[in-house]
């Protein structure tokens, strides 16, 4: 589509023999069209053309903008592909890093306190980090609360959570992990690979998800 947008702002402007690349190229043209044009009649043709040239020009620069940005989340959270690398201070204040786990299956979840959702799945997450605690594995509970450790901490304590909560109050993982909506977590195995991305709240304690676990854990690295 925007090779024949393209080809629609150079086909337009023939006999001025140019490929228009900006809006600055555009006027630019009009200006010395205008000049040397007879004046009412080839004014309203010019004024046509740079209305079109306009538009396509916008539309091409949108476009492109859109597809950049897709490109780079959906490399960055392909299953199969290695994760981004992050760090965040937990509520004791000592900075954790997702790489200080490599050889340990890890589930990385996005959440906020204040998203009913996240509140629904935490206690089965924590049936979860229970049933494999001290094996390889490890649950990074990121929290994008912008009140950080206030409201972290407090809340972990009143759920009886006692996996790692990392504060990320500047929302850095959003862009990072191309995170949507809380809650979102992604599997990731003992080489930092992405086993699988998972949109909104799950139960974590069921036997299925047991069982993945499982093969994980005991998968060689």
């Amino acid at each position: 589509m925007l090779a024949a947008l393209e080809s629609v702002v150079t086909l337009t402007l023939p006999y001025l023999s140019c490929k228009v690349k900006s809006c600055d190229q555009v006027f630019e043209v009009v200006k010395v069209s205008a000049v040397t044009s007879q004046p009412r009649k080839n004014t309203r043709l010019v004024l046509t053309i740079l209305s079109v040239c306009i538009a396509c020009v916008f539309l091409i620069f949108l476009l492109r903008n859109e597809r950049d940005s897709t490109s780079r989340t959906t490399n960055l959270i392909q299953p199969g592909l290695e994760v981004p690398n992050f760090a965040f201070p937990g509520i004791n204040g000592k900075q954790i890093s997702l790489s200080d786990y490599r050889g340990k299956v890890v589930l990385v979840n996005v959440w906020a306190t204040w998203c009913p959702p996240c509140r629904q799945e935490m206690p089965s997450m924590q049936r979860l980090y229970e049933k494999f605690k001290g094996e390889n594995f490890e649950i990074l509970a990121v929290s994008i609360d912008s009140e950080g450790r206030e409201a972290v901490a407090p809340f972990m304590q009143k759920m009886h959570l006692t996996f790692p909560a990392l504060l990320d109050p500047g929302e850095t993982i959003r862009p990072l992990y191309g995170i949507t909506g809380v809650p979102e977590s992604f599997i990731v195995d003992k080489r930092g690979i992405l086993v699988e991305k998972i949109v909104g709240p799950m139960n974590w304690a069921t036997p299925e998800v047991f069982s993945l676990f499982r093969d994980l854990i005991q998968k060689p690295n």
